[in-house]
């Protein structure tokens, strides 16, 4: 398997957390779940000019989107295919960051998956032809940057999401409630502002924080103390834990471990 990635230059890194390539897989052809990581992506298929939609719980396809798609801010996981041929490539948006370049609030793109020309129109097909013209990984890396950059348009900045965003994503025992009372909006109108940029109600995206934070300290373990992990990462107790893992992840944690990919936030799934 083959995998890059690329740090845009400002301004596109005040959104954009890193580009990505893949060519390959470690598995002639499974599906994987993906679990939710508070943010978007954007998704560029280089090998067909279609892209298979699964419903995450039967795990049929039921129906498709183009070459490139748009995946809003979830809180569930989703299911893609993988396989040993794979190729494509795409930006990973940081928390809020996909505002500048899509021309509706954040948070009508909750759990949804779309095709990416039904929000840029034929720039979505421009995009993928000019990826597919490229020789080289990172001149496709320097097109998808030159597109985005000429594509962005500054938003109105809230201090009040940012700052909300900083506390958040700088410490895990941060509450919706303690930001809220900091910031001296009712929680009304602070979770609306928060759910138009970034796409999920503070709560949720506390709620998938945490569990990004559990699968970090899972990284590279093959067992773990779900007691200890359950408490270090702010949960009541196991029981918690587990609920709301299995809310995320549709799977245990135990389960996870086992089925794990190659990336934290991927489950290998069994056929």
């Amino acid at each position: 398997m083959i995998y890059y990635t690329y740090i845009p230059r400002s301004p596109l890194s005040q959104f954009v957390e890193f580009f990505w390539f893949r060519e390959g897989y470690n598995v002639p052809q499974a599906q994987a779940r993906l679990l939710p990581t508070g943010s978007m992506e954007l998704v560029i298929n280089l090998r067909e000019n279609s892209i298979p939609l699964f419903d995450r719980c039967s795990r049929v396809q039921y129906g498709n989107a183009r070459g490139s798609m748009i995946c809003g801010a979830h809180s569930e996981s989703f299911i893609i295919n993988v396989d040993s041929k794979v190729r494509v490539m795409g930006v990973h948006f940081r928390a809020g960051g996909g505002i500048p370049f899509f021309a509706v609030p954040a948070g009508e793109l909750h759990n949804q998956i779309l095709s990416l020309d039904e929000l840029w129109n034929y720039r979505a097909t421009e995009l993928r032809d000019r990826l597919l013209e490229a020789s080289t990984i990172q001149t496709r890396f320097v097109v998808l940057e030159q597109f985005l950059l000429s594509l962005i348009r500054l938003p109105e900045r809230h201090a009040s999401v940012d700052f909300a965003l900083r506390e958040f994503e700088r410490s895990h025992s941060s509450t919706v409630s303690t930001v809220t009372e900091q910031i001296g909006f009712s929680a009304r109108h602070f979770n609306r502002l928060f759910r138009d940029r970034v796409g999920l109600s503070p709560k949720l995206f506390c709620r998938v924080q945490r569990l990004r934070q559990v699968l970090n300290l899972l990284s590279k373990k093959s067992s773990a103390d779900w007691i200890d992990i359950a408490l270090s990462c702010g949960y009541f107790d196991q029981a918690h834990f587990i609920h709301d893992f299995r809310s995320f992840a549709d799977c245990t944690p135990t389960d996870y471990l086992k089925y794990r990919g190659l990336h934290p936030q991927h489950i290998v799934l069994p056929n």
